[in-house]
């Protein structure tokens, strides 16, 4: 089973600077085991120690937020592309941010094709 899944990039070091990367898995749970397999330490960055998705990580299946979908538990399918994004707060970054989001998909905010203007 192939997924793709979008990298940002604060997060590309673990991916050796790839923006997008294949997986595996059945659930969310299952991709991220097997991408830290390949990408070691990843998984530790969208996971807290209680084993729940940091409230600072958003994950997305096919531009729906996992949190809807069953969390870590979110059924995956063949061919499904999953958008990691890290949160925004604060200052006008995160007003633009969240603007460009609303407006566009996840994973255009993730390959850079979403720009809001300040």
């Amino acid at each position: 089973m192939a997924i793709e899944v979008r990298i940002p990039t604060i997060l590309r070091s673990y991916t050796g600077g790839a923006k997008v990367v294949d997986g595996a898995g059945d659930t969310i749970a299952d991709l991220l085991t097997d991408l830290d397999s390949r990408h070691g330490g990843l998984r530790g960055r969208l996971i807290t120690d209680a084993g729940t998705l940091h409230r600072f990580v958003n994950v997305y299946v096919n531009d729906e937020d996992v949190r809807f979908l069953g969390a870590l538990d979110a059924k995956l399918s063949d061919g499904d592309s999953v958008t990691i994004l890290p949160a925004v707060a604060g200052g006008a970054f995160g007003f633009a941010a969240a603007a460009a989001i609303s407006s566009h998909s996840a994973a255009a905010v993730v390959a850079g094709d979403a720009v809001a203007a300040r």
